[in-house]
């Protein structure tokens, strides 16, 4: 097994106490969508709204948060792509700072494989997209290997990390194990991991004001008593007109109906926090079992992603099926994909440890609207 780098948080589990706890696991998402949120959040947890505030922007100075805000749906809002590189090691970090120069880059990890460099391009339209990555072609000299997302049979990094689970969506699994039983799709008691079509060319049908206010939030919310009060005054700025907070709240509450954002909340950095063995397994899968096996897969407690991308021959890349495991042990984690290999995926498959995080972000855009 190859060298693998890991953060050493130290424990910082002996500086929270329970209502730290109960913030860090219970507000991932379901944040209160609402003028004075954190009074909200301090009456749920019996305590005063400036306490509220102190302890969220503590977790977020401590980097158990990596952002307070809304999480993007980048299928939805616009078009975005895995991709990967072979970037030579005594170009390696030339190549990186390439990438990473981009905006719509979000996250870049060097992973243990001859494709060593895996990043993820979000752009307004299919057509920005594309160009990037012909751009990142051109400067680095390197071939990208564009593996979009085809398929959605899991994917939710919001998960418990105040306790000593092994891996990311055990304490849920723990919480639904008495709902034996149930089918495929439903083994958590709630996780829905049916089979949902991405297309590359969607887009949401977004209005002028929407664009604004996803382009305002890309990167979060202010950490203040007022933080949609704060974004309605951003943009009032950026739009030239009066904005009422009414406005931003009930735009922002239609935009997650809409599936443009995931969840609210207070983003866990699952690497801070010990789930830092995270390994990306990829899958020769049949096509005709596609759907099943990964609608199987995706139901797993200690699977935290699971989607269909499109093999590449012409680049011999044979895997269609795409799995993550984040845990706090790497031979645990091994043991688990042993499992995955022999009771549910008995094809080929290569496992891809990152080793280095070389960028993590929120989706960002530069435009919604019209010409990107």
């Amino acid at each position: 097994m190859s060298s693998r780098t890991r953060s050493d948080p130290g424990d910082w589990r002996e500086g929270i106490d329970a209502i730290d706890a109960a913030i860090i696991d219970g507000y991932q998402s379901g944040f209160p969508i609402e003028e004075r949120p954190f009074r909200a959040l301090g009456e749920a947890l019996e305590i005063e709204e400036d306490d509220a505030l102190e302890r969220v922007q503590r977790l977020r100075e401590q980097g158990v948060f990596r952002r307070f805000g809304a999480v993007l749906n980048p299928p939805v809002i616009g078009s975005s792509t895995l991709a990967a590189v072979k970037a030579p090691e005594d170009r390696f970090d030339d190549i990186a700072e390439v990438i990473n120069g981009y905006q719509q880059v979000n996250h870049n990890y060097a992973r243990d494989h001859e494709w060593n460099m895996w990043f993820v391009v979000t752009a307004g339209s299919r057509e920005t997209r594309d160009d990037i990555i012909a751009e990142i072609e051109a400067e680095t000299g390197c071939t990208v290997l564009v593996l979009p997302m085809l398929t959605d049979y899991y994917i939710d990094l919001e998960f418990p990390v105040v306790n000593s689970d092994s891996f990311a969506r055990e304490g849920t699994d723990r919480r639904s194990t008495e709902h034996e039983g149930g089918d495929a799709t439903t083994l958590q008691g709630g996780t829905d991991a049916s089979a949902t079509r991405i297309s590359e060319d969607a887009a949401g049908d977004l209005s002028a004001f929407d664009a604004a206010l996803l382009l305002e939030i890309q990167d979060g919310f202010p950490l203040t008593k007022t933080p949609y009060r704060d974004v309605a005054d951003s943009l009032e700025s950026r739009l030239s007109e009066s904005v009422e907070v009414g406005r931003v709240i009930e735009a922002i509450t239609s935009l997650q109906d809409d599936g443009c954002i995931k969840r609210i909340g207070c983003i866990v950095n699952h690497v801070v926090t010990g789930f830092d063995a995270n390994c990306m397994v990829v899958w020769d899968v049949p096509d005709e079992k596609l759907d099943e096996w990964g609608e199987r897969v995706g139901s797993l407690p200690y699977v935290t992603l699971c989607y269909h991308r499109p093999r590449r021959p012409d680049l011999e890349w044979p895997y269609n099926l795409f799995t993550m495991i984040h845990g706090r042990d790497e031979a645990a984690v091994d043991e688990k994909i042993d499992e995955l290999a022999g009771e549910y995926l008995p094809v080929t498959h290569e496992r891809l440890y990152s080793t280095a995080t070389l960028k993590q972000t929120g989706a960002r855009y530069e435009n919604l609207v019209g010409d990107d």
